[in-house]
């Protein structure tokens, strides 16, 4: 088919890679210090790159042409994010911070009062209470006579200081922030509140690190739908609240969704179209607020 790609002239092009940086569909690369469409079907025609050359050696141009594969580009994204991940892993390095996609068996249902139809995360109540006797019970597990209780946790690491910008599992996807309290609190926080999403975890208070610039990256770049937010009645939570906020609006401005010249709010965000909800928790494990 004919279509509307980039061409890039060789004699002028000095090989300093920042088209490589601006296309985000992995069309170009560098070939022998010098800058190449490596595959037609990964060129968008949008043209990312054709500013961000400083010699003017990209234009557009009519030709044959592969058909642009949207598949295709989102698959090689999540490779080469991959191998991002595992190449900053140092040697020897804590094998716990490996980002990995969670995959959870078939959704347990309820257990028979016979306990005929147990599965491992069952919980039984009277087998895992602490006692006088017992301070230390064994885990829930074989037979239990209530509901089964699935876990949710989709990805890891969970903590916002560990997890990786361009994590696969963040693509396109429905994000939660969780203050570090707010799962002990609130009872049903994996079926409430992880379902269906990709959870982060911080504590505005005691991590010392202003996370706005690393979650808005997060959002930016992986086309976040949607950010959750799950935080503590607490007023030192609040900084997470902002910060999420902060964030949201800095990546929708990145993306173009943002408001330009849009109202601001009570936290200095511009208003973006990426939906945010925050709710607030009491230490007793009530949703006391959602906003």
């Amino acid at each position: 088919m004919k279509r509307r790609v980039i061409h890039i002239d060789e004699e002028k092009c000095t090989g300093c890679g920042l088209c490589v940086r601006a296309c985000h569909e992995g069309a170009i690369g560098l070939v022998g210090g010098k800058a190449r469409l490596l595959r037609d079907d990964y060129c968008d025609g949008l043209g990312d790159c054709l500013p961000a050359c400083p010699e003017n050696a990209i234009e557009f141009i009519e030709r044959e042409a592969a058909a642009y594969d949207e598949a295709a580009v989102i698959a090689e994204k999540m490779r080469r994010a991959q191998a991002e991940i595992h190449a900053s892993m140092p040697a020897g390095g804590c094998p716990g911070s490996m980002a990995k996609t969670i995959v959870h068996e078939a959704e347990p249902g309820v257990v028979s009062e016979s306990g005929q139809a147990a599965l491992a995360h069952g919980v039984n109540s009277a087998s895992n209470a602490s006692s006088p006797e017992n301070p230390f019970p064994a885990p829930a597990g074989g037979v239990s006579t209530v509901v089964n209780v699935p876990a949710r946790l989709s990805n890891w690491p969970v903590q916002i200081k560990l997890a990786p910008v361009n994590a696969p599992y963040f693509q396109g996807c429905d994000l939660l922030v969780a203050a570090d309290c707010t799962a002990f609190a609130y009872g049903a926080f994996h079926e409430d509140f992880l379902k269906g999403r990709v959870c982060l975890i911080g504590c505005p208070k005691l991590d010392g690190v202003d996370y706005t610039e690393k979650l808005a990256q997060i959002i930016a770049e992986n086309n976040v739908r949607s950010v959750r937010v799950a935080r503590m009645q607490v007023p030192c939570c609040g900084g997470l609240e902002q910060t999420v906020r902060r964030a949201v609006a800095i990546a929708g401005s990145q993306n173009g969704t943002g408001s330009a010249g849009g109202a601001v709010d009570a936290v200095g965000a511009v208003a973006s179209s990426i939906p945010v909800q925050i709710d607030v928790i009491s230490s007793d494990g009530r949703i006391v607020a959602v906003g």
